[in-house]
């Protein structure tokens, strides 16, 4: 059976070199001439930032508002065929979550708006969010976030990059806006979009969130003020993350949803509740485990490696060595097989190896 992966890759392939295009929106509604804007003259530009892998952004001034202009990289600096075409996929699903907002207006304000876009020409324009990283992980903005993805993933949309320079927030609205890693699948057969849809129970909202933004922060918390901090943290995020969970489940299983689907869910939740009458320690232990190891192994598959990539891999060094005991059921892809020596070595040549594609100075991983 071809994997989703292989079958979305070679689609996006044959699009990229098939020469046709793919627009959202009507260039009418941009404040600027359409050659202006795509030739970059004449724009007032107050705010450039060169960090992204596949593209810049400008925040631009006209017609008494500021814009977004987000211009496609010549060339992608994450070196796999996922994030050469990220651009492409970004356009895609900015047509997707337009058609959402037509179909119901009020249930979308945590994603970004489009205001044009243009596939060959390399650019989206939407209108500039206000605010800034998200500065506190707290009840709100929490909640905003699983809802956000939650919804997505009912809609058959599975955000994989929900990193931090993904989030927006004005201190009201939590908001996404980058949509380049974000893939098609079915909520009713399958968990994700990775595999064959059903093989990968390991990858959901709530992970590739901790996976790609939160297990940062808690190693943060960790490192500055002990396990402690962060096991509290770590709470604090699964109590939002259960009840945008047990409204997933109840959604998808009245629009019949396959056994496995439900019982995977049931499966989440139960175990989110059991700890969350204890200490957690446990699982967080475990879901630190699997993020740290995920987000190491995709960092050095797109060669795009940064001092996270190398705090992350030291976590994982000093954690196999001192709980080797509660890791057991933690392990995966086959390092549960592992002595603990051979376990050590092994992920002593993964930290070599993210030494070896770290980025350039100033380079985000977006």
């Amino acid at each position: 059976m071809t994997l989703l992966d292989e079958q979305r890759q070679a689609a996006q392939l044959a699009f990229a070199a098939s020469g046709a295009d793919l627009r959202v929106g009507d260039p009418a509604a941009l404040p600027w001439p359409w050659p202006a804007l795509r030739a970059g003259q004449g724009l007032q530009v107050r705010q450039h930032i060169d960090s992204g892998l596949s593209a810049t952004i400008e925040c631009v001034e006209a017609a008494g508002r500021l814009w977004c202009v987000k211009r496609a990289r010549p060339q992608a600096r994450v070196r796999n065929v996922d994030g050469q075409t990220s651009f492409l996929n970004e356009v895609q699903r900015r047509a997707d979550i337009e058609a959402l907002k037509r179909r119901d207006p009020g249930r979308w304000g945590a994603l970004v708006d489009t205001v044009y876009a243009d596939y060959r020409a390399g650019l989206i324009v939407s209108p500039w969010i206000a605010g800034g990283a998200v500065r506190e992980w707290d009840a709100r903005t929490l909640g905003q976030l699983f809802e956000a993805a939650c919804a997505l993933w009912l809609e058959g949309l599975f955000e994989w990059d929900l990193c931090a320079g993904n989030l927006l927030d004005d201190g009201r609205q939590l908001r996404l806006f980058d949509f380049g890693y974000c893939y098609r699948f079915d909520p009713l057969r399958q968990f994700n979009s990775a595999g064959r849809g059903d093989d990968q129970p390991l990858f959901h909202p709530a992970e590739r969130f901790e996976t790609r933004c939160y297990s940062a922060c808690l190693l943060q918390l960790e490192q500055s003020q002990g396990q402690p901090a962060a096991l509290a943290a770590f709470r604090r995020a699964k109590e939002a993350a259960l009840p945008a969970y047990e409204r997933m489940r109840a959604a998808v299983a009245a629009r019949g949803a396959s056994a496995a689907v439900l019982d995977w869910l049931d499966a989440i939740c139960a175990r989110w509740r059991v700890a969350l009458r204890g200490e957690a320690e446990a699982l967080y232990l475990a879901e630190a485990w699997r993020s740290h190891r995920l987000d190491l192994d995709d960092d050095l598959r797109g060669q795009s490696c940064t001092p996270t990539t190398l705090a992350r891999a030291d976590w994982l060094l000093a954690t196999a060595q001192a709980h080797p005991a509660a890791l057991r059921g933690a392990l995966f892809w086959g390092e549960q097989a592992l002595s603990p020596a051979a376990l050590q070595a092994h992920l002593r040549a993964l930290r070599a190896e993210a030494e070896r594609f770290q980025l350039g100075q100033g380079q985000a991983r977006t």
